[in-house]
């Protein structure tokens, strides 16, 4: 059981052109249930906005941001101006990943999340960073068994699932003494849930959702809202990782009641 306070950590969408009006909605709706946001890195193989620029607009309208930073996309030399960029900005804190397919493309094989850790924990004896304060770091887990490196992280992300009970095995059976927050993602249609079955092989999703999101489309809605809750309850997680997708106005009218 964890004695830290519950938090959930809202994705947001990231901007495919240069504009922000977007960003800036999704941080004022879902900023009545997010302890922080995640902002994703050139986001399922789309280029995006900087996920260090939109981090440092969420902290300019007074939250919290994580920003997320793939080691697909990038060679040391690229890596070390995001984190040069962030510390003039104030980011603190990160989510290392390894990255989605790129739509076009290949990834440049320079780096790895492991090596990424690697680099951040060095920066204390870099004359680049003097004064600056140690980033905070994160790593994403699989419902697997835990590499040991990975516990060299300060805070870590679960995949997302649809089983609580497939959760609670996972944490059972790799205990850390960080905040572990489990992945939750609102399905906004059947196909969706197609489509995010195809990209992730190991994802159960419940057929009677499914079935459900036919003929409501808040289904998908309810449903998250509702495994937050069930999570919470556990005492297991520090918090969620929500991923809204487009329905975010309906998750924070109908988890900022269901929270209270």
């Amino acid at each position: 059981m964890t004695s830290r306070p519950f938090q959930v950590v809202c994705e947001i969408e990231p901007p495919t052109r240069p504009d922000l009006m977007h960003v800036r909605h999704q941080i004022g709706t879902l900023s009545k249930v997010a302890d922080r946001f995640l902002i994703p890195d050139n986001h399922i193989g789309r280029a995006t906005v900087s996920s260090v620029a939109v981090a440092h607009e969420v902290q300019a309208m007074g939250g919290h941001s994580i920003a997320c930073l793939n080691s697909r996309d990038r060679n040391m030399l690229g890596f070390r101006r995001d984190l040069l960029t962030a510390a003039a900005y104030g980011v603190e804190e990160f989510l290392f990943v390894y990255g989605d397919d790129p739509k076009s493309g290949s990834r440049t094989g320079q780096l790895t999340v492991r090596s990424m850790i690697d680099e951040v924990r060095s920066l204390s004896e870099d004359k680049a960073f003097a004064g600056v304060a140690p980033f905070r770091i994160g790593t994403a887990a699989g419902l697997r068994p835990l590499p040991k490196w990975k516990h060299a992280a300060d805070f870590m992300f679960v995949q997302v699932s649809f089983s609580i009970d497939a959760l609670l095995r996972w944490r059972d059976a790799n205990p850390v003494d960080m905040p572990v927050y489990a992945g939750v993602m609102v399905i906004a249609s059947a196909g969706h849930a197609q489509r995010l079955s195809a990209a992730i092989p190991d994802i159960d999703i419940p057929s009677d959702l499914v079935d459900r999101l036919d003929g409501d489309r808040l289904a998908g809605v309810e449903s998250t809202c509702e495994q937050v809750l069930k999570i919470r309850e556990s005492g297991a997680f520090d918090g969620v990782h929500l991923v809204p997708v487009a329905r975010y106005r309906e998750v924070a009218a109908r988890l900022e009641q269901a929270l209270k």
